[in-house]
């Protein structure tokens, strides 16, 4: 009673009576490792609201265009996954959801990175990967338990110097981006697996000129070091 999949080869909208199951906490509309299948609901109902004790809610690999306000009064909300859409903004009552630790958004047409989103203090997972995001905003920072932050294949130029306050992080990816240089401060992300696995940090694809090519192939370590001394100077 408090966990609902919906399947369908074709699913286009929720039924309506899935909002009278009040003690819901997971609901989850999204073909998963059906690869063969792609739901087409373009608007998440308003109704949403109704489900305020809903946890997880998957609804990735959908054709959502819209997230509606009403998604921010979901105040138990841990989990939210929105990847594989067609969204080009979000509403800023997702700021609200406080609860939040891990959300999903990769391969949608986002620009950038709505700002209530960095003030989700709950937050330890977040992928924006494969959008369109140019430029991150300097309020990152308050994302202070952020572990994962997955960034590639976006079309940033450069990186603030805010992301390197997030000393939680342990995995950043920032391939396939048009980055040229990374902050000064880059290497006091100290609890990235610098030493021991290269998937920790990804800068493959982005026309680095600092650090330069000669330092990123030798490996993480030289990666780190460099920046430690730059820093340093």
């Amino acid at each position: 009673k408090k966990k609902l999949k919906i399947s369908g080869r074709e699913l286009v909208s929720v039924p309506a009576q899935v909002f009278g199951l009040d003690q819901l906490q997971v609901l989850e509309m999204s073909p998963e490792r059906e690869s063969c299948l792609r739901y087409q609901m373009e608007l998440l109902p308003q109704e949403i609201s109704r489900l305020r004790n809903l946890t997880c809610l998957y609804v990735d690999s959908n054709n959502l265009k819209k997230i509606p306000a009403e998604i921010g009064t979901l105040s138990h909300l841990e989990r939210l996954t929105l990847s594989n859409n067609s969204l080009s903004s979000l509403p800023p009552e997702m700021g609200a959801l406080q609860r939040l630790h891990s959300l999903h958004l990769a391969n949608n047409s986002l620009t950038e990175l709505p700002a209530p989103l960095c003030h989700l203090r709950s937050l330890t997972f977040l992928d924006v990967s494969d959008n369109k995001i140019g430029t991150i905003p300097s309020s990152i920072r308050h994302l202070e338990k952020l572990e994962t932050l997955l960034l590639l294949f976006n079309s940033l130029e450069s990186l603030p110097e805010e992301v390197c306050l997030l000393r939680k992080l342990r995995t950043l990816w920032l391939g396939n981006n048009h980055l040229r240089s990374l902050p000064a401060t880059f290497g006091e992300l100290v609890n990235l697996d610098w030493g021991y696995n290269y998937c920790s940090c990804n800068f493959e694809g982005n026309p680095l000129e600092r650090p330069p090519p000669e330092v990123c192939s030798r490996g993480p370590e030289e990666i780190r070091d460099y920046f430690l001394s730059f820093h340093k100077t």
